[in-house]
Parts: structure tokens; C-alpha cells; sequence
């Protein structure tokens, strides 16, 4: 049985903070050093193939779970308690699986209905290579700020922009990375973001004071990947600017392209402007596409199946090829459906299951305020607040809990320090919400991989909004740059 004594909790957000008294800072390190072996084992020496097979990624979390909870069990800690956490995670993702589940389906019914081939047709057109990659970040940042989601941006006009951009031959790497900086930028500016409302919350200051403060460091970081990004688009060689005739041809032979299939992208991203539930929002997306579909690709639908009504079950639920007459379009006009996103869900479940476990005995907890006990300086207490958030992305797989534990651990330290509460809400964001991207098994790396076809080893380096986030906010912090101190009441 465990101690009560040595075991509190309490409730941010309908997350659980444990904090175990009796677990040392090095007990709590040892699920974390076993996981980051492993993982770094089968990146660097096995290609992340042939160790566990497909989920190799999956079974090291688990092993990493199983870990804890050995650590768990000598530090009194009852396996009810670590199964109360785990299903609290796992309560907590249930929703967003059911997200990917519906983005693999909508993919799907996009392809086989023209609308994923029509912007791609039309986008062929209007984004030449010289501007694509600034353009992608100023879309999606503009789509993100509107819907209040960097996963709702990602899965509709990154989709298309990522299709667009490997017509034209260049790197996804690059296009996803532009993609996820703009998506993030404005998931972190919109007052309809979830981690934006998160964060002021947790700091203790209200929203649009949040908002403007964090443009001090916000703005800076996007203007460099602009930069950065038109002098990528000025200088990469691409082989698709010269072949976009042939592209555009095979494009309108095999399918009946017709800007009424914007219709139903404009439905889902007015639907969410109004502020209907994602589910329902993405579920009107399917049905829709399913009837234009049946409307505008009557022969494609004959050339998948049996019948119409077969080909776009098989849309939904399964992998689609549609062959043509061009190679790099016979790889982007082919989805996986719901079944094309397991991979990525079952990823998500096994973090959530080791998060939750760790969460569970107190590892979490024991790690952040380590952390908190060498932040003497004021910026060592920015710099323990980064490092805490980007730990947590990793440990935890899961960005709410790198806002909402960072959050409620340091929020005394920076009142002692005189700091206003923006300050700790601003590092939230600059280092918790934007770098959960990149780490391949968090919810937000899996979920973005996942839905725009391209792994994070490869998009990393290109998501210069988000690695540098971090990098600026502790420049403001060193330089004591716009670090506000709290008003004297």
C-alpha cells in the first residue's frame, strides 16, 4: 500500500499532478535514460525496422512504461494508482484519436472525390517554386489564426500544400516544415487555441494580455523562418517546374477537375469558423466528399471496386491507389484511410500509457521540481522552465501536460522573482506548445507525421519556427529583454 503521507495531488485542468516524496530525483531518471537508450539504440543502429518490427517506436514506450512501473512498485506506489493515470490519459487522447481516425477517412474521400487532385491542379498553377515556401507558412498561418488549431490547418491545406509542392519536386521535408511553422505560429496567436487559453491560465494572467506579450518574441521568430525560407525558395533546384504541363494533363485526365469541389474544403474550415465541434466538422467533410464523389468522379469510382458505393467505403476505411500516367502522382494520390492512421493512434496510446505511469509515481512531478531547485538567476528560472516544458514533450509525449505541470511548479518561483505572470505564460508557449512537434512520439509529432506523410526526422530541421521558439525566449531572458515585473499592488 502506498503512504498518503508521502503522495498529494491536485487538479489543473482535469490533469493530475503526483508529486511522491519518497522517490529520489535518480529513481525518477531511470524509465527516462532507459527509454531515450532504446529509442536512440533504434534510431542509430537498427533504422527503426527490424528490432520490433513496424512498432518498434510502440513497444520501446511500453518497455519504458514497464520500467516505471518496477520503479513505481519500490517506491509504494499501488498499481491502482498507476492504472488511475493511465486511464486518465488515455481518456484525455480519446477525442483526438477519433480525430485521426476521421483525417485518415478524409483523406481518403478527398482523393477519390478530386478535391485533393484539384488543388493540387489549380495550386500548380498559382504557386511557383520561387515563393511556395514563405506562401505555405503565410496559409497556414493565416488558416491556424482563423480555426484556432495547427491540427485542423495541417489536415486540410497542408494536405494540399504538401501534394502541391512534391508535384513541383520540392523537398516535403521543407513544405511540412513551412507548414507546421505557419500552423503553430498561428496556433499560438489565435485567442480560439486550446494552449493558448492553457497557458495565461496556468500563469495566472488573462488571455489577450498572454497574446500580446508573447508577440514580443513570437513575432521575431516567424519574420527569420520567413526569411529563411525565401532564401530556400531562391536557391533549391526543383524538378517539377519544368514537367507542371505534363502534371496538369494527367491531372485532368484522370479525374473531372471543377473549382465546385472547393466546396468542401470551404465547408469544413467555415464550420470550424463557427466553432462546430472538429468531429462533426471533419464528419461533414467525409459525407460531403463522398457526394461529390458520386457526382464528379463517376469513372474513378468504377476503376476502384465493384461499385461506387464499395469505392468509397474503401476511401473511408482502407488503402486507395489511383494509378495515372505520372509516377509522382501515382505516390500522391494514394491514402490510407482509417486504417492508414493505426500506426500513428497506436503510438499515441502507448505514450499515453508511459506518461500516464510516470505521471503515476511521481516522476514527473520529481523531475520539474529538480529542475526548479537550480534556478537561482532569473534566467536560470526561464531556462529551468524551457528545459522542463521540453522534457515533458518528450517524457510525456503530450503538450498539455508540458504547459500544465511546468505551469503550476514554477508559478511561484517567478511571483518570488517579481516576475509578472506573462513571463511564465509566454515561456509555456515558446518552449511546451510549439516543440511537441518535434519530438516523434508526442501526440503532436505522431498526429502531424501521420496526417501529412512525412516523418519528423525529416521535416525537423525545416520547422525553424518551432525549434528557434525556445532559443528566443531565453534571448529575451539573458538580455533581460521585455521581461516585465510584476505591478505593485
Amino acid at each position: 500500500m502506498q503512504d498518503e503521507n508521502n503522495i498529494s495531488e491536485f487538479k489543473a485542468d482535469n490533469q493530475n499532478i503526483i508529486e511522491n516524496k519518497e522517490l529520489s530525483f535518480i529513481e525518477a531518471m531511470i524509465p527516462v535514460v532507459i527509454l531515450m537508450s532504446m529509442l536512440a539504440y533504434n534510431i542509430f543502429f537498427v533504422d527503426g525496422q527490424e528490432w520490433f518490427g513496424t512498432y518498434t517506436n510502440q513497444i520501446i514506450l511500453l518497455l519504458g512504461g514497464l520500467t516505471a512501473a518496477i520503479v513505481g512498485f519500490f517506491n509504494k506506489v499501488s498499481i491502482n494508482r498507476m492504472l488511475l493515470e493511465i486511464w486518465e490519459n488515455l481518456k484525455s487522447v480519446f477525442i483526438p484519436i477519433m480525430i485521426l481516425f476521421l483525417v485518415g477517412a478524409l483523406a481518403g474521400t478527398w482523393l477519390v472525390s478530386g478535391v485533393i487532385p484539384a488543388m493540387v491542379y489549380y495550386g500548380l498553377q498559382v504557386l511557383s517554386p520561387e515563393i511556395f515556401l514563405p506562401a505555405s507558412i503565410i496559409i497556414s498561418a493565416v488558416i491556424s489564426i482563423a480555426t484556432g488549431s495547427s491540427w485542423t490547418t495541417s489536415a486540410t491545406v497542408g494536405i494540399a500544400l504538401v501534394g502541391i509542392g512534391t508535384a513541383l519536386g520540392i523537398n516535403p521535408g521543407m513544405i511540412a516544415g513551412a507548414v507546421i511553422s505557419g500552423a503553430y505560429f498561428g496556433d499560438k496567436m489565435s485567442p480560439l487555441s486550446d494552449t493558448t487559453n492553457l497557458a495565461p491560465a496556468m500563469a495566472g494572467t488573462d488571455l489577450f494580455t498572454h497574446i500580446r506579450y508573447m508577440s514580443i518574441t513570437t513575432v521575431p521568430t516567424i519574420i527569420i523562418t520567413l526569411i529563411v525560407f525565401g532564401i530556400l525558395s531562391a536557391t533549391i533546384t526543383t524538378s517539377g517546374s519544368a514537367d507542371v504541363s505534363n502534371l496538369l494533363s494527367t491531372i485532368k485526365t484522370t479525374f473531372n477537375i471543377t473549382p465546385w469541389l472547393f466546396l468542401v474544403p470551404l465547408s469544413v474550415i467555415g464550420l470550424i469558423l463557427l466553432k462546430t465541434k472538429p468531429l462533426v466538422a471533419l464528419s461533414a467533410g467525409i459525407l460531403l466528399a463522398a457526394i461529390f464523389a458520386f457526382i464528379f468522379q463517376s469513372e474513378v469510382l468504377n476503376t476502384l471496386g465493384d461499385s461506387k458505393f464499395s469505392s468509397i467505403f474503401t476511401s473511408i476505411f482502407r488503402d486507395t491507389q489511383i494509378t495515372t500516367e505520372n509516377e509522382k502522382l501515382n505516390d500522391l494520390f494514394s491514402a490510407g484511410g482509417m486504417k492508414g492512421m493505426l500506426w500513428t493512434i497506436y503510438l499515441v496510446i502507448c505514450a499515453m500509457v508511459f506518461g500516464g505511469i510516470m505521471d503515476g509515481i511521481g516522476a514527473l512531478a520529481r523531475v520539474t521540481k529538480a529542475l526548479l531547485s537550480v534556478a537561482s538567476s532569473v534566467f536560470g528560472l526561464f531556462a529551468s522552465t524551457v528545459i522542463s516544458c521540453l522534457g515533458l514533450n518528450t517524457i510525456a509525449s503530450d503538450q498539455y501536460l508540458a504547459i500544465v505541470i511546468p505551469g503550476k511548479m514554477f508559478k511561484k518561483a517567478f511571483d518570488d522573482k517579481g516576475l509578472a505572470p506573462e513571463n511564465l505564460s509566454r515561456t509555456l508557449e515558446d518552449s511546451g506548445t510549439v516543440t511537441s512537434v518535434l519530438i516523434p512520439w508526442n501526440t503532436c509529432g505522431a498526429y502531424q507525421s501521420g496526417v501529412l506523410g512525412v516523418g519528423v526526422a525529416e521535416y525537423f530541421i525545416y520547422a525553424i519556427f518551432n525549434w528557434l521558439s525556445p532559443f528566443t525566449t531565453l534571448f529575451f531572458a539573458a538580455l533581460n529583454i521585455k521581461i516585465k515585473q510584476m505591478t505593485s499592488k
